[in-house]
């Protein structure tokens, strides 16, 4: 009955609004609606801005005008949640298909890109944004280029490429003329501050956040100001003066969620940083809490809750609440395997549909470039020549690299053979060995943060990790071996730093490579495999991840090193 009530009032206000307004609405132009539109949206007056994107579409299709028809689509889609805002999207597309110039279909497909980026469907996300590049590559359109390079850099700041999404947003902070308006600028100058502050680049964060802050566009803008009240936040947490990043994050939530906007995550997520860092766990617990709740509403993810998770269920597990431990469980494999099919397909997806273009593009805008400079003969000619300088050049390093990779993998099978053979023939000396410098190592190293019994914990279940060979396992993450072994993603990070002198990623690696390289030589029938089969019996997805982290560790190729061995055995 309450959401019969609801819709019947949305329903004559929406009605009352249009008929008091539509007098006035009739002496204003497209691009005047549009304004007004902007301001109701920024402004979260929902109800309104519906009225005016209603009112835009039908004055646009009572005049047959198709191009702000489908303007008219694009702004009434943003009052609509996504079932409805979809089919907004489609019909834009629809009416827009015969429509020549260089602004469709590449503008829908970058539309309909951000619906579903709101929406965390970042799969679809990436494939509609890749679309829209390409279309707007081919039509010359740099701002909607410009577009769609800036959303893609959204993608890779989610996926922690923080460094590589930063170049992107200052050279279009830096270069947006005629490109991005004052909103657009205004977040791309956001965005950069955020991944600073991701990369520690703390002083040019600061910089650009008090450049935000003291913006007259900013000033008037309740939105855009406490989002760089989060910045500020965050960069408090970040450099540890965590009261005053809890004042700066308390303001910014409580605007936040009473816009009920998802960036409440966000902030709820830094307040409960900062009172992990205050050893407050009730505090901790209550924001972590808060937002599960929004989560399991919205369906709406980031990369940081497997460390929520984590710390609601150590929580529960030692209050000894199994309920709600096995809730937060529950909770976390469905979140985590969201997380992890997101990440697994950008993670391939970005690379192969736009860094290897980009590069190709790259290319080929020298060629280019060289033809618009020279004639076309003295342009042909100095390509053919450096192609054959190129050949020559790699043809002679290819050989000295291939020389000085079988002389890499026959020391590697000496040194192999001889340590097999002196473990047969005094296994008892090597494991006194053995023994010792881990001992020394573990006295000599101390965590900042990890108790002692834990840390001796964390090290015994690596011990077993590695003896017992499930390294060799597919799609181990961090993540998922702290879950495994019962405990947090951090302070396991912090061990396998302190007392493996490597990242996990590196130590995972190194333990599957180590292992590869032993059983190639001793096993004949291993070493017949395909190498894509070697990399899957190893825990590798795919046969190009165990070939970089294979050359990685040893220097030279597993072919080459395979092929050593076997020269070795018939010699």
């Amino acid at each position: 009955m309450k959401q019969i009530f609801l819709l019947l009032f949305t329903f004559f206000c929406s009605l009352f609004f249009t008929q008091s307004k539509i007098d006035s609405l009739r002496l204003l132009n497209y691009e005047e609606l549009k304004n007004k539109f902007n301001v109701y949206d920024e402004s979260n007056k929902k109800l309104e801005a519906k009225a005016i994107s209603q009112y835009y579409l039908s004055k646009a299709k009572k005049e047959k005008n198709i191009l702000e028809t489908a303007e008219g689509y694009n702004l009434i889609h943003l009052t609509e949640d996504f079932p409805l805002a979809l089919k907004y999207v489609d019909s834009m597309a629809m009416i827009t298909k015969n429509v020549k110039g260089d602004i469709y279909p590449a503008r829908t497909f970058i539309i309909k890109g951000n619906l579903y980026y709101k929406y965390d469907n970042l799969k679809a996300a990436l494939d509609n944004y890749i679309l829209g590049l390409e279309y707007s590559k081919r039509q010359k359109n740099v701002k909607q280029i410009a577009y769609a390079n800036m959303n893609i850099a959204y993608l890779n700041s989610y996926m922690g490429n923080n460094k590589e999404a930063a170049k992107t947003f200052r050279y279009y902070l830096l270069n947006s003329q005629n490109i991005t308006d004052e909103y657009q600028h205004d977040q791309m100058r956001v965005s950069l501050a955020y991944c600073y502050i991701k990369i520690n680049k703390i002083d040019s964060a600061r910089f650009f956040i008090q450049e935000g802050l003291n913006s007259p566009f900013v000033k008037k803008n309740k939105y855009n100001m406490n989002q760089y009240l989060y910045l500020s936040g965050q960069l408090n947490l970040k450099t540890k003066n965590y009261q005053t990043a809890i004042a700066e994050l308390t303001k910014a939530y409580n605007y936040f969620s009473s816009i009920n906007d998802n960036n409440q995550n966000f902030v709820l997520y830094s307040l409960g940083k900062c009172y992990e860092e205050l050893h407050n766990k009730q505090e901790t617990i209550k924001y972590f809490t808060q937002i599960d709740a929004h989560v399991k509403e919205t369906e709406v993810t980031f990369p940081e809750l497997g460390d929520v998770y984590t710390v609601l269920i150590d929580y529960y597990r030692e209050s000894g609440d199994k309920e709600k431990q096995l809730y937060y469980i529950d909770r976390f494999l469905k979140v985590d395997k969201k997380l992890d099919d997101q990440f697994r397909y950008l993670s391939t997806e970005l690379h192969k549909k736009y860094d290897t273009p980009n590069l190709l593009q790259e290319k080929e805008d020298i060629i280019n470039e060289l033809k618009n400079k020279k004639t076309f003969l003295y342009a042909s000619v100095s390509i053919l020549i450096l192609i054959l300088l190129m050949f020559i050049y790699f043809y002679f390093k290819t050989k000295k690299a291939e020389k000085r990779h079988r002389k890499i993998a026959q020391d590697l099978i000496h040194l192999i053979e001889k340590r097999n053979l002196e473990t047969i023939e005094n296994k008892n000396d090597q494991q006194i060995e053995a023994e010792e410098p881990v001992k020394a190592e573990s006295e000599s190293k101390t965590i900042k943060t990890v108790p002692e019994d834990v840390a001796q914990s964390i090290l015994k279940d690596l011990d077993t990790f590695e003896n017992k060979r499930h390294f060799l396992k597919n799609g181990i993450t961090l993540t998922s071996l702290a879950k495994n072994i019962k405990t947090n993603t951090a302070y396991l990070s912090e061990i396998i730093n302190t007392h493996k002198d490597k990242n996990f990623t590196t130590y995972l690696n190194d333990l599957r490579i180590d292992y590869v390289l032993d059983q190639l030589v001793k096993d004949k029938k291993f070493r017949s495999y395909k190498l894509p089969v070697i990399a899957e019996e190893i825990g590798y997805n795919n046969v190009q991840a165990f070939s970089i982290a294979f050359k990685k560790r040893t220097g030279t190729t597993p072919s080459i090193y395979i092929k050593e061995i076997e020269k070795s055995i018939s010699g």
